[in-house]
């Protein structure tokens, strides 16, 4: 029997509770599709920094290359610093491990949830993949006097070739698996942004001439996407884009799809340790009231198998996530699903 070992990291508020359904429904597949997956828990967070006041050793760091995935529930505890977790444990992570994709598919699963007039299933269905080693995140900059009247803050995007290259490829390489409308929109601002998206733009139209001519080449600035992703969802099929504009679009994508409660992403090194996770935050003031939607950790793990290469387990998780969705969900937003946390993970579980 196969096995694969994963990093368990609960994380922050109701983090914990909904990686346990996650586990809950990847447990009920494991039998079902023949293979196994061991769990290795990791104590990171709000609570272990407040005690120890280091985010992320980096003997941990070295601990999870060892693993294939990781599998998170949420970082941000109140009484830490925004900031402080999200640079000491997200981006370290992102960086350390060579996450260079965020992988975010904007998937409808029930009209009832979407926020836009006569849009359906069949009109939000496509993916986002985001830059996500480069660009402003990488904290290139600095203070020039700092705290006077005189002040100069610089934040620098940094985006080098072989870093745009094996993006685009690697989205042009989900627009030909989709096998849907095989056309990649860059999303971009080459109008104002005539540095960084002239690289992007180039590299764009050459390598996807070179080694992709199957796939169509679109382009739309970033403000024409959003307001597109409202008013003509149905135009996308696969964008890529850089870290800031992604990490902008993707929330704006969560919400047509229904809300943070359903919206899951990949940190994706895809030849080296990725990590999933519900895109939502740690709802701190939900903790232990077993009220937070547990959907968007359950679909997480769903895209943790698809990269193991486990499909079949990971397409019938979806199908039992649309099942319960559209049969049994009343809401999508904590404390109005008309079921509980581990209530939801149980009919997931069940409908597998």
């Amino acid at each position: 029997m196969k096995s694969y070992n994963v990093a368990v990291i609960g994380g922050d508020g109701t983090g914990p509770e909904v990686v346990r359904e996650a586990i809950k429904v990847l447990d009920a597949a494991c039998p079902k599709f023949g293979f196994k997956l061991n769990y290795t828990p990791y104590d990171l967070g709000g609570e272990r920094y407040l005690r120890t006041n280091e985010a992320l050793p980096a003997s941990v760091v070295t601990e999870l290359r060892q693993f294939p995935v990781i599998l998170l529930g949420a970082i941000g505890h109140p009484d830490v610093k925004p900031g402080v977790l999200e640079k000491g444990i997200l981006l370290r992570l992102r960086f350390e491990l060579e996450q260079y994709i965020n992988l975010r598919p904007v998937k409808l699963y029930d009209d009832r949830f979407c926020p836009l007039r006569d849009k359906g299933p069949s009109d939000i269905d496509f993916v986002v993949v985001r830059e996500n080693n480069e660009g402003l995140y990488t904290g290139s900059g600095g203070f020039v006097f700092k705290g006077t009247p005189h002040e100069i803050a610089v934040q620098e995007s940094i985006n080098t070739r072989r870093g745009v290259e094996r993006c685009l490829r690697y989205a042009f390489e989900i627009a030909r698996k989709r096998n849907k409308d095989k056309k990649l929109t860059l999303c971009g601002k080459t109008n104002v942004l005539t540095f960084a998206f002239d690289l992007w733009e180039r590299a764009f139209h050459e390598v996807g001439a070179a080694e992709f001519p199957d796939i169509k080449r679109d382009y739309a600035h970033v403000d024409a996407t959003t307001m597109w992703f409202v008013k003509n969802p149905e135009w996308f099929d696969v964008i890529v884009t850089d870290n800031m504009f992604g990490d902008i679009i993707t929330d704006l994508g969560a919400m047509i799809q229904g809300g943070m409660g359903i919206a899951a992403g990949g940190n994706i090194n895809p030849s080296g340790t990725s990590m999933f996770e519900p895109i939502g935050g740690s709802a701190p003031k939900y903790t232990n009231q077993g009220v937070i939607n547990p959907l968007a950790a359950i679909c997480a793990g769903q895209m943790l198998l698809d990269f193991l290469g486990e499909s079949a387990a990971a397409k019938a998780i979806e199908t039992a996530v649309i099942k319960t969705t559209r049969e049994k969900i009343k809401s999508l937003a904590a404390g109005k699903m008309g079921y509980s946390t581990s209530q939801v993970g149980d009919l997931v579980a069940a409908a597998l």
